[in-house]
């Protein structure tokens, strides 16, 4: 079958690592299940798998993504859940300290099929297209956890997301919208401060900008670029949301801010398979749906995943096989 794979990680070039052709076909275990998989989304994940980033040279070929929405043996359309879990974990899946996510230890989603654990499905309704189902599991997912699960705001409250343009960011913008919290984001470029603002965003700023007064929760994805502004932005008792880093690793600056305004420091990992169930819910209830700012065939994974490196993307980026 068709897959886009990582033969040997590269840090210094992960472009060049990636590889698209045949690998062998997908063999589900006791307790697994077959998906024939009709899109799948680019996650920054994909990225730094291709640099070796949370990926063995000794667990490779691999192949690469976490998120996919397809057909299961029954012909069901499925939304798969990434989250792997030990066969002997029983509590909420996110705490479980051997969780893996799809292209971490198991063959990921950028293939024509996937097998997955048969709990690792929540059903596909016919109003969420498959290319929409394939962008839920990682960055709207996370988004609705960050927001709805982790950082205690409540309807009327204001929060900032830093980094208009990212998969998570975006569905935050969207997802605060529609919980009816104030949302306020900053962007690079004024194009992607002006797509925020036709998603939801009730304003948009330059990055570092002082804002017309302190937020109740910052969204945080970003990592070094925003930290500083993120610990400033906040008013006293705030609380800063971090799913990621993706401009590098958070440094200490600011850290006399926290113990000073009391502000509180979450960490949010992903979501649960019944947070993924309630998170289709809200969209098919609401019509909300995930923007996508590209389809692409699997054949052109390099030109998206070098979309994603250069930050020219305003929504999400999904294959078809």
């Amino acid at each position: 079958m068709q897959a886009a794979y990582v033969e040997t990680p590269d840090p210094d070039d992960p472009l060049g690592a990636l590889r698209v052709g045949d690998r062998p076909e997908p063999e589900p275990g006791p307790g697994w299940m077959t998906v024939e998989v009709r899109a799948a989304s680019l996650n920054h994940h994909d990225l730094f798998s291709l640099a070796g980033v949370g990926l063995r040279a000794d667990r490779c070929p691999m192949i690469l993504g976490c998120d996919a929405a397809g057909i299961d043996a029954a012909g069901n359309g499925v939304i798969v859940h990434g989250v792997i879990n030990d066969p002997s974990w029983r509590g909420e899946e996110t705490l479980d300290p051997k969780r893996t996510l799809l292209s971490e230890v198991h063959q990921g989603t950028f293939a024509q099929r996937v097998t997955v654990p048969l709990r690792n499905v929540v059903p596909k309704p016919a109003e969420i297209s498959f290319a929409e189902g394939a962008c839920l599991g990682v960055a709207w997912l996370t988004a609705y956890r960050m927001l709805f699960v982790k950082s205690g705001l409540r309807p009327g409250q204001t929060v900032l997301v830093q980094g208009a343009s990212g998969g998570v960011a975006t569905a935050a913008i969207m997802l605060g919208r529609t919980g009816g919290f104030r949302v306020w984001v900053t962007g690079r470029t004024e194009a992607k401060r002006d797509a925020a603002v036709q998603l939801g965003a009730h304003a948009a700023f330059e990055p570092g900008a002082r804002l017309p007064e302190r937020v109740d929760a910052v969204i945080e994805t970003v990592g070094a670029a925003t930290w500083e502004h993120t610990l400033r932005s906040l008013r006293p008792g705030g609380t800063v949301v971090v799913a990621g880093t993706t401009t590098g690793p958070n440094p200490p600056a600011g850290l006399n801010r926290v113990f000073f305004l009391q502000l509180s420091v979450l960490g949010s990992t992903m979501g649960s398979r019944d947070e993924l169930e309630s998170l289709v819910g809200l969209l098919t209830t609401t019509g909300v749906r995930p923007v996508i700012d590209r389809v692409l065939p699997l054949a052109q994974a390099a030109a998206g995943l070098a979309a994603m490196q250069a930050g020219e993307t305003a929504g999400k980026i999904v294959f078809e096989p």
